[in-house]
């Protein structure tokens, strides 16, 4: 009897961080690589990846990812310490980096990380400069989302 092979994910798409598109009003889109080690990696390829509380910290002339948390598998990580929500580099050009410090410090922007995904066989993370919503900001979010299903629903009986 043959084994039955899984099924693998064929979405480039790892991890979405859905919270920060209902928290904050998305300025401008940057693409990032990311530095990983090895098991991160097989971890990511697993779909073990979350970006719910993560957000981008530059310090020294260098833009980190803080709080992103990938779980280890259990048969990858068998031989060292695994730290699941360490801080990785996020790999940028300098000018970028500057452009984003600069709004940041001036302009009042925050730098969170909205998804994780493959590009060429590389993880790549999308990060956005956001500015936050108030309240009645995200109630009328909630509603044009409801308008929006109840026009589908609506569109789908005809």
């Amino acid at each position: 009897m043959a084994k039955q092979k899984k099924t693998k994910n064929t979405s480039s798409t790892i991890c979405l961080n859905k919270r920060a598109r209902y928290e904050y009003h998305i300025e401008d889109k940057i693409e990032a690589g990311v530095s990983l080690a090895g098991w991160e990696v097989k971890s990511l390829r697993e779909g073990r990846g979350q970006l719910v509380d993560s957000y981008v910290l530059i310090k020294d002339g260098e833009a980190w990812l803080v709080g992103a948390n990938m779980t280890p598998l259990a048969q990858a990580c068998t031989h060292f310490v695994t730290e699941p929500r360490r801080d990785r580099k996020l790999l940028l050009h300098r000018r970028q980096i500057e452009k984003l410090t600069e709004q940041i410090e001036a302009k009042g922007y925050t730098c969170v990380a909205l998804a994780l995904y493959w590009k060429n066989g590389r993880v790549k993370c999308e990060i956005a400069l956001v500015k936050g919503k108030q309240l009645h900001d995200k109630r009328e979010t909630e509603k044009n989302r409801d308008w929006d299903r109840q026009k589908q629903r609506v569109m789908a009986e005809r």
